[in-house]
């Protein structure tokens, strides 16, 4: 295992450049980062920490700094100390500037202004908390969209990634013998997804969970036939009313996620006429 230093300097939270620093990083075998975080550096003091760092840990740097003289002193600093140092917004911010054919404002933390934007996320994650597992029926058709599947099959973590996106999510467990909730059959607004997952997985998922409530392995929630027809059926359900299905066996929750806001994107398009009224 190659281990190396990786100092990721932003001028913000630093989420951007942890994203893409770890996008980059796993695409390479048995190599493990030591990260150095340096966050909302935007003062020449709080710069001179990073530098320090720097010194101490020789390593690549990645930043996202918007300032330019911090962001001179920033690779002045790394070019005389013979470490690598890039600018990773530089491209798309030039690229946009040049197509656009305007100059960007470089002001730090644009993206997490308090806009209308910011509190639609907030009001999305609150929505999806009020609305996990089944609860608060009553208002489920303010959702955007309502994700249906048997117990384990990933719904809640999804619904909560889709609130981070802005997007109002609500998630109804399918449980054996109970029938879903009579406010399913009158929504029109939302779109319904019914998530689904190999039995085999689902029943070492439910064992594991069983586990940890210090519950015994013999339970019908874990049994393998009951999994198995309770999947079977979940399929027949998600058939007949005509929704589409995704499997999660093999899917992180963000490729789900990004599955449901493309069908999400493609059921608003086909609501628009070309002309852009609703059809």
């Amino acid at each position: 295992m190659k281990e190396f230093h990786l100092h990721l300097v932003s001028d913000a939270t630093g989420e951007t450049i942890n994203s893409v620093a770890r996008a980059c990083v796993i695409q390479f075998d048995d190599v493990r980062p030591i990260e150095h975080f340096w966050n909302l550096v935007r003062t020449d003091r709080q710069l001179d920490l990073v530098l320090e760092g720097i010194r101490d840990n020789h390593g690549l740097v990645m930043f996202t700094l918007v300032d330019e003289t911090l962001r001179r002193r920033l690779q002045d600093f790394c070019r005389e100390m013979q470490v690598p140092c890039i600018p990773v917004l530089d491209p798309l911010i030039n690229a946009l500037a040049a197509f656009l054919g305007v100059e960007s404002q470089r002001q730090p933390g644009r993206q997490h202004v308090l806009d209308a934007e910011y509190f639609s996320r907030i009001d999305a994650v609150d929505f999806a908390l009020s609305h996990d597992d089944g609860q608060s029926n009553w208002d489920l058709h303010e959702a955007d969209v309502v994700l249906i599947g048997v117990s384990r099959s990933s719904k809640t973590p999804t619904c909560i990634y889709l609130a981070n996106r802005g997007i109002k999510a609500a998630n109804i467990p399918l449980v054996p013998g109970s029938p879903l909730p009579a406010e399913v059959d009158l929504l029109t607004r939302p779109l319904i997804v019914g998530l689904t997952k190999d039995p085999d997985r689902l029943v070492q998922i439910r064992r594991n969970r069983l586990k940890l409530l210090n519950q015994g392995e013999g339970s019908s929630y874990a049994d393998p036939e009951l999994v198995r027809s309770e999947v079977q059926e979940a399929r027949r359900l998600f058939s007949r009313r005509g929704w589409p299905v995704i499997d999660v066996s093999r899917r992180s929750i963000e490729e789900t996620a990004a599955e449901i806001m493309m069908l999400l994107a493609r059921r608003q398009s086909a609501n628009f006429s070309p002309e852009g009224k609703k059809t």
